[in-house]
């Protein structure tokens, strides 16, 4: 049997009256759990045609949960701190000849089916991933659930307060960007399900970056269901493997406009359909020019 040490019942009294007045001043959503904020969006899920019993699975998963730190990085992300100057550093522009020489067969068919060089595949290879190397580490389904669902305001309210003081945008500057990207991710997160769905991937375990890209291309998931290629012959399109990455990135950059004997301004708007940076994009056509060798 174990044994209670003594406790004063005055004490435990006033302690029983702190915790009911503290909590009676907690603002109103601090008293609902975070698992309640995916309710709403699971309804709007099954309203557009997915399964019920396939989404109330998918959020009932023990590695499911709303990712309030993911997303409020986002809400703080600021491009001009990222350092793409790294990439054209001899180490990485060994790493990536390497790469080249390790996949040439794979290049050289997407090169032949696309009309895309292979240098600049393997380029934006480099800058997306390290060459495959970093993947990211969020939840895909965590991050496009989570973004998606701040069309309510109880989730709405909760990033807001996660983001710090000092780096906040004004409230009316965040309430708008959380409208974009919840339309924006409900789209993502809706091509996602039908993506994994349609190459039975556990979309629960799925992880990439705090964005939702996902893969050694860093699709998103509209992407990979428009542009995704199937590089390896198997029968499926998994963005973790070398050959569907490389023929996908090809994809989609012969859709914008890139073709053989390519001038530079050509190149330059087919890259920059890749990532709407002008910083990202001379940084990949730098590695071109120095993979020539």
């Amino acid at each position: 049997m174990i044994k209670v040490p003594y406790a004063n019942p005055c004490r435990a009294i006033l302690a029983l009256l702190l915790v009911a007045i503290f909590s009676s001043v907690q603002p109103a959503h601090a008293q609902v759990t975070t698992e309640s904020y995916y309710d709403a969006l699971q309804q709007r899920l099954i309203a557009d045609g997915f399964n019920p019993s396939r989404v109330k699975q998918l959020y009932g998963s023990e590695y499911v949960f709303f990712e309030a730190k993911g997303v409020t990085a986002y809400f703080q992300h600021n491009e001009s701190k990222l350092n793409y100057d790294a990439f054209s550093k001899d180490n990485y522009i060994r790493d990536a000849k390497d790469y080249m020489r390790q996949h040439a067969e794979a290049l050289s068919r997407a090169e032949k089916q696309f009309g895309v060089d292979r240098r600049v595949i393997t380029a934006i290879i480099l800058v997306e991933t390290k060459l495959g190397r970093y993947l990211g580490n969020r939840s895909i389904l965590n991050t496009l659930s989570t973004m998606a669902s701040l069309t309510e305001t109880q989730p709405r309210e909760y990033i807001w307060e996660q983001l710090p003081v000092d780096r906040r945008f004004s409230r009316p500057d965040y309430d708008r960007k959380a409208d974009q990207k919840a339309l924006w991710a409900y789209k993502e997160l809706k091509a996602f399900l039908t993506y994994t769905d349609l190459h039975q991937i556990d979309a629960p375990t799925v992880i990439g970056s705090y964005a939702g890209a996902l893969g050694i291309a860093q699709f998103m998931p509209s992407n990979i269901l428009a542009y995704g290629q199937d590089g390896d012959g198997d029968g499926r399109i998994d963005l973790f493997k070398d050959a569907d990455a490389i023929f996908s990135i090809a994809s989609y950059l012969k859709n914008y406009g890139w073709k053989p004997g390519i001038n530079r301004e050509q190149a330059y708007k087919a890259v920059y359909h890749y990532n709407h940076s002008s910083y990202y994009v001379n940084t990949v056509l730098k590695i071109v020019d120095l993979l020539e060798g």
